[in-house]
């Protein structure tokens, strides 16, 4: 009973993440100070890397090693091996020809059974060129199911991040949903029940380059003008960081919502250099940031501080800073070639299904490129 009384208490979470880390710790683990749910052990050329949210995820760079330190946590604490991994925080993983396919299709039949449309017809988009939510319409007539759908939703954008503009649009009006954005929650289910096999792939890949795509929908929000940001970070060939967000403040031209834009970019970018470099897996080579907008091009290297930029002046100096400690390089691309636009807008179906592509969100039995 005294047992059950203390698992109770508020304190017993911060207890217990004190006494595995001090386990960790003095098994010779280091806490990563960019994530502090990641822990590393390096010793010569053993080097460890483990990953701790609510589940552990454990590898290393040899068997002998992987296997006493699960002894050595398994004598500390009640856990068991589940093997190599296959599931993770409701995430599935599965291993093909020498990469990893992230999933969630079971998740997603939940979403749809509980939205009752387990039999809907799918649709090739989650959503079309002229959409934009506004706050009008008629409300919903149960919020409390639309609030726990939309959030749902969210947690399927780790690996879906085809669907992460959408789900973003739906979730600004959580607060006050009206039919229309109940209308686009049914599209996004029915985009999902006719790609329940898609997920995120990730393959062997050169990881010495790091590749940032940003782009903006510039004063697209027809309430507020505020413009829509959105990134998508390439580690090698593999995605590995996305964002669709709308902008706090109203940009007053294409190129101020362009450059801050790229600012998102450069600071996600930025915090993944300082990870890697804790990983002991230091990048050699500059970032390089690809944007669509000429004007916001020049601005990460012009020194001239205009006039009209001064109320922008903390993103220029924080990627100019970058520019000239040589972490970053920021160079036009055209249109056709921005994958970021997927987490701006709503793309025509051909161009759409072309970036999910370039963003390697696959069905689980496609080959990569040079694979048999």
């Amino acid at each position: 009973m005294l047992n059950r009384s203390l698992y109770g208490l508020k304190q017993v979470p911060c207890a217990w993440y004190s006494r595995f880390v001090t386990c960790l710790l003095s098994l010779g683990f280091v806490e990563a100070k960019s994530n502090t749910s990641m822990f590393i052990y390096r010793r010569g050329n053993d080097i460890m890397y483990l990953l701790y949210v609510d589940d552990i995820v454990l590898t290393a760079s040899s068997d002998g090693l992987l296997r006493r330190t699960i002894d050595a946590l398994q004598q500390e604490f009640s856990m068991k091996d589940l093997g190599p991994l296959h599931h993770f925080l409701g995430l599935s993983v599965t291993r093909q020809h020498g990469s990893m396919h992230l999933s969630q299709r079971h998740y997603i039949l939940e979403i749809l059974e509980r939205a009752g449309m387990s039999d809907c017809k799918p649709c090739s988009t989650p959503i079309d060129t002229h959409s934009k939510l506004s706050a009008n319409g008629d409300p919903v007539d149960d919020a409390t199911d639309y609030r726990s759908i939309a959030g749902a939703l969210q947690y399927l954008t780790f690996t879906r991040p085809d669907i992460a503009y959408v789900v973003q649009q739906v979730c600004l009006f959580m607060h006050d949903p009206r039919m229309p954005h109940l209308a686009l929650i049914k599209r996004i289910l029915r985009y999902l029940h006719g790609t329940l096999d898609h997920g995120l792939l990730l393959h062997r890949t050169d990881p010495s380059a790091l590749v940032v795509y940003t782009d903006d929908d510039w004063a697209g929000c027809p309430d507020t003008r505020k413009s829509t940001s959105g990134y998508g970070v390439f580690l090698g060939d593999n995605l590995i960081s996305w964002s669709s967000k709308r902008q706090q403040t109203v940009s007053r031209s294409s190129a101020e919502a362009e450059y801050r834009a790229v600012a998102n970019g450069v600071a996600e970018a930025s915090w993944l250099r300082q990870l890697l470099l804790e990983l002991h897996s230091p990048l050699t080579r500059a970032t390089v940031v690809y944007c669509d907008n000429i004007s916001a091009v020049y601005l990460s290297t012009n020194p001239v501080q205009h006039q009209r930029t001064k109320h922008v002046e903390i993103d220029l100096h924080f990627v100019r800073e970058r520019v000239a400690l040589g972490h970053v390089r920021v160079f036009h691309v055209p249109t056709s070639s921005q994958y970021a636009d997927i987490f701006t807008k709503g793309l025509p179906t051909s161009i759409f299904m072309e970036f999910r592509s370039s963003l390697n969100v696959r069905p689980s039995t496609v080959l990569t490129a040079g694979e048999c």
